[in-house]
């Protein structure tokens, strides 16, 4: 084992008899050295002699020693000590010594009998300051102590990063005992895969005399029951020199701080939770379409909670207000609506398929969770429980895919089960657990809301849908001199239903007028009012009256109605003169394609949205050549939340043009394609007549 000195290198081994670097022990007590002959003469003087009394070698030489240290008190005491020490026997003890400055030092000796090649009798002493002594046996003492009892590792190596002293708590940390680490390198005793950064970090110390203090690594140790468990070490390395500045090695600790690491990660990981319901409750909801809150939810619990997520509602909670608890004993209807795996796994390929109703048997866990309207938790799969996942065929690929964990918790909102969130863990090899049970339960509670929101939207806009689909005609009626397409499509997002309506209504001779319309508002209650509008306009035009007076009936009606404003065209055509009439009230001009292609804006001086009240609307007449096409359409068509409506309407312009000779339907079918934005948040009517 090599002695450095400050950055020299070895200057010799200390074991093989060779000479090596003094150790700084003995400078640090400053040991005295003095002869005294067999009259008590003091005959050799050391400096640290010197140092420690006061009085020089002339000073002392030739002295009778108890003279000139001993207060007289002490003289008797004194020379019987002498001469036992003369006679051969050796002493150790303290003993106060007078210094030069008058002042009395306790000093510890020892005492030795010496004797020359002529057999005369000498003593020598060896002596240093008692208090300094106390105090370096004290710490050695208290370190030896905590070396040994400490709670945590302890280590010295010495500057080839060998291991010189190993405590008891860091044999148990390595699984090693003392005599088999003590020589060795930590490659060779750590039990870790690659010890090169902890030996690059004592090299770093040996190197700049700088601490590196609380560096933190994960590591298994021996000394678990599991040793699969992983701990959390604090190491802290310190560089070791003498009082000479000579470098000793480097000093370890090594504090378990598991306890601590294990908090503060589940500190971490119970504020990520709460950030994660936060989100939640933003992303969850964002639409009232339930299909997408489904997915919504499914996205949310891969994100932090499991490796797959499904989402089942009961089948009935598209038709009863307040579903009831499944039977017990029977199957009940489920609906999947959303399934989703981070990272991807082939367990989602055993799910049921979303979208379709499907029964689940009595005893599947799911039917089991939404039965008792209670958490189902499953910390290990078993072959029984596996069983109980599905009904699939190919249900037993889960236990292939590595799921281990089940979770399902109920979707509960008002009282009523509306389904469950199922959970698998797959990559994650930690099981369930009650946390994981509670934060879920937590994550449903917040989602169930959202998803019966979208039951109850999907409810009533259905029941809007079916109520407005039943007040538009079923299909355009032949008419005299004309052809006629008509397209309605509702809102592709989840916005509520709007009041947009067509007509073709029969006039006196081969009259015909085509009515496009509004209501402001959305839901029932709008399409209600359309009814209504629809009504009051087929009312009118059996009497024949102009465009302007028909818009005007129709204003004083809208003003009495409980409803938001409408807008509307009413538009006449005679194809045998080829003359048309108009009047608008607040709707976007319809579009005139001449037989030549070309097209453009059917413009008159519009008026107000119905509603007003005391409104006059202005009647514009003008002429369609034979084979010209008149198009009626509402602003779901053309309205963009970022579009300017002009730059709209061109393009509308533009795909008439180049599309001018297109059968009916197939240019209706065009322009829904081709300008309607997927997700749009408006319903949109067409009306296209085409006369013959």
């Amino acid at each position: 084992m090599n002695r450095y000195n400050a950055g020299t290198g070895p200057v010799g081994p200390d074991q093989d008899g060779a000479v090596s670097e003094p150790s700084g022990l003995l400078d640090l007590l400053g040991v005295a050295a003095a002869v005294l002959d067999d009259e008590g003469r003091i005959t050799l003087w050391s400096p640290e002699a010197e140092r420690l009394f006061g009085y020089s070698s002339a000073e002392a030489l030739g002295r009778y020693a108890a003279d000139l240290l001993i207060d007289p008190l002490h003289r008797s005491q004194v020379l019987d000590l002498f001469a036992r020490v003369l006679s051969g026997e050796s002493w150790a003890g303290g003993f106060p010594i007078r210094c030069k400055d008058g002042t009395v030092r306790q000093t510890e000796f020892r005492n030795v009998p010496l004797q020359d090649d002529e057999h005369h009798a000498y003593a020598l002493g060896i002596a240093t300051d008692q208090k300094q002594l106390r105090e370096l046996e004290t710490g050695l003492a208290l370190t030896s102590r905590l070396f040994h009892h400490a709670p945590f590792g302890v280590a010295v190596l010495d500057p080839d990063l060998r291991y010189m002293l190993v405590n008891p708590v860091l044999e148990k940390i390595h699984g090693k005992p003392a005599g088999e680490t003590v020589g060795r390198h930590p490659s060779e005793v750590i039990p870790v895969p690659d010890t090169s950064r902890i030996e690059a970090a004592m090299h770093r110390v040996l190197a700049t005399g700088e601490p590196l203090l609380n560096q933190s690594t994960l590591s298994t140790t021996p000394s678990d029951p599991d040793p699969r468990a992983e701990h959390a070490w604090s190491v802290s390395y310190y560089r070791l020199q003498d009082q000479r500045g000579h470098i000793l090695g480097v000093a370890v600790t090594v504090v378990d701080d598991t306890e601590r690491h294990r908090a503060a990660a589940e500190a971490g990981r119970v504020r990520g939770r709460l950030a994660t319901l936060a989100e939640a409750g933003m992303r969850i909801g964002s639409s009232l379409d339930l299909d997408r809150t489904a997915h919504e939810l499914a996205d949310i619990a891969v994100d932090d909670l499991a490796d797959v997520a499904a989402v089942d509602v009961l089948d009935v909670i598209f038709t009863a207000a307040d579903p009831a608890v499944p039977d017990p004993g029977q199957g009940t209807a489920f609906r999947p609506l959303a399934v989703a795996a981070r990272p991807p796994t082939d367990a989602v390929r055993a799910a049921d398929p979303v979208g379709e109703s499907v029964i689940y048997a009595a005893d599947r866990l799911v039917t089991q969770c939404v039965r008792t309207g209670r958490p189902v938790l499953v910390p290990q799969l078993t072959a029984e429980s596996f069983r109980r996942l599905g009904t699939r065929p190919d249900s037993g690929i889960l236990d292939r895919a590595g799921a281990h964990s089940y979770l399902a918790v109920p979707l509960r909102a008002h009282g009523c089960v509306l389904g469950a969130l199922s959970l698998l863990r797959v990559h994650d090899p930690r099981p369930f657990d009650e946390d994981d049970r509670d934060f879920a339960v937590e994550l449903a509670d917040r989602a169930a809301i959202c998803v019966d929101n979208a039951r109850w939207y999907r409810h009533e806009r259905d029941t809007a849908l079916a109520l407005q689909r039943s007040l538009l005609p079923h299909r355009a009626p032949d008419r005299p001199g004309l052809g006629i397409a008509t397209r309605y499509r509702p809102a592709d997002d989840t916005s509520e239903i709007g009041g947009d309506w067509y007509d073709v209504l029969p006039l006196a001779g081969d009259g015909t007028a085509l009515v496009i319309g509004d209501v402001m508002g959305s839901g029932a209650t709008a399409a209600a009012t359309m009814g209504q509008l629809r009504t009051a306009t087929r009312a009118l035009a059996r009497l024949d009256l102009p465009p302007g007076a028909v818009l005007s009936g129709l204003d004083s009606l809208a003003e009495d109605l409980d409803s938001s404003f409408a807008t509307c065209t009413y538009l006449t055509c005679r194809p045998a003169a080829g003359t048309c009439e108009i009047a608008t009230a607040g709707h976007l001009p319809p579009v005139a394609i001449r037989p030549d292609g070309t097209t453009g804006l059917i413009d008159p001086a519009p008026g107000p949205p119905l509603g007003i009240g005391g409104t006059t609307f202005t009647t514009h007449r003008f002429t369609l050549a034979p084979g010209s096409r008149v198009l009626l359409y509402t602003d779901g068509l053309v309205e963009t939340r970022t579009d300017p409506i002009d730059d709209r309407l061109q393009l509308l312009l533009d795909l008439l043009t180049r599309h001018a000779h297109r059968e009916l339907e197939d240019t209706c079918d065009l322009l829904l394609e081709e300008l309607r934005h997927p997700g749009s948040r408006d319903d949109v009517a067409l009306l296209l007549a085409s006369l013959t």
